[in-house]
């Protein structure tokens, strides 16, 4: 056996260096060909599920880095602590990714949009929505319905384009409470109410507003979820015997929000009651094993939460609603 050995290794040694002269004469006689340019990170700007008989789009809006995230999402932690938590992840703690992500549900009888982006004029990398609904296959002019789970910029910034209204054929479903808290407020007292008075304000007369239970189509359900704002609302989707629940910005990452809940988010207006809402919210999502849209999970958005520790576990989801 080790005359073989030996015989076989001789053979592959001269079969290799006959291959590399080869490929040397070759690469000498080849002309040269300059580096193919390098482009921009892809992602595609819509994922489709089955819910029920309802038809659930996730529309990228769009996806930015930003620096120095501990003083957005863990306000009242310590830097090793939010370092230790980070690299325990596979996440830096010096710099983050955010998406910003729409639904479209088509109903069969209404097609239905919960929250519109950042709108035109956006910072880059943001206000792709109206691209990402073409994408999916229909046309602002198609939206029967549009819903905003809150005032903040990234979701209302869309209802306007060109001093018009994005979404020319459609009605408005929003919060009661949400609306009235930001309607009282001076029209130039920060960003959100001088949005709120020119996107907003002007389709007042064709909204509904809804507290807490209130309907906006059979199988779509409101359901109050404040802290983050004071009217912050989430929806039950329900259809088939399938739900699923848009969460909005109960949570507003993937890891820092979820497994470590009371970690005090820049944006929540209230922390102690958007501490209080997370624990509601997601124990209830694992507890019943429900599938939810977070608006700025990861794209396309869409997954569970397990209950680990004092937090939960994000879970993306992969192929359970097509089953």
């Amino acid at each position: 056996m080790s005359e073989i050995r030996v015989e076989l290794t001789r053979r592959a040694a001269l079969l290799g260096a006959g291959g590399a002269i080869a490929g040397a004469g070759m690469a000498a006689t080849l002309p040269a060909h300059a580096a193919a340019p390098k482009q921009e990170a892809l992602s595609a700007p819509v994922a489709r599920y089955p819910v029920g008989d309802f038809e659930v789009n996730t529309l990228l809006d769009g996806a930015v880095i930003l620096q120095d995230p501990q003083k957005t999402f863990a306000m009242n932690v310590e830097a090793d602590t939010f370092s230790a938590a980070s690299a325990e992840n596979f996440i830096p703690s010096d710099s983050f990714q955010i998406s910003f992500t729409p639904t479209l549900i088509n109903t069969g009888s209404e097609l239905i949009l919960f929250d519109t982006g950042n709108g035109e004029g956006a910072r880059p990398g943001r206000g792709n929505m109206r691209a990402a609904l073409e994408s999916a296959g229909y046309t602002p002019e198609q939206v029967d319905v549009v819903v905003l789970t809150h005032m903040h910029p990234d979701h209302i910034g869309g209802l306007m384009e060109g001093g018009a209204p994005a979404f020319a054929n459609a009605r408005y479903v929003t919060g009661q409470k949400e609306y009235d808290f930001w309607a009282a407020m001076d029209a130039e007292a920060n960003g959100v109410t001088k949005l709120m008075a020119s996107h907003v304000k002007p389709l007042a007369e064709k909204m509904t507003f809804l507290n807490d239970g209130g309907a906006v189509t059979s199988g779509i359900t409101a359901m109050s979820a404040s802290g983050h704002t004071p009217g912050h609302m989430i929806y039950m989707i329900e259809s088939g015997g399938k739900q699923l629940v848009l969460t909005a910005d109960t949570a507003n990452h993937f890891v820092w929000s979820l497994a470590y809940p009371d970690w005090e988010v820049r944006f929540d207006m209230d922390k102690e009651a958007a501490a209080s809402t997370r624990r509601s919210v997601f124990g209830m999502l694992a507890g019943d094993k429900l599938p939810f849209v977070g608006y700025h999970m990861p794209f396309p958005a869409v997954g569970y939460v397990a209950q680990e520790g004092d937090g939960f576990r994000y879970v993306p989801a992969t192929y359970q609603l097509n089953l």
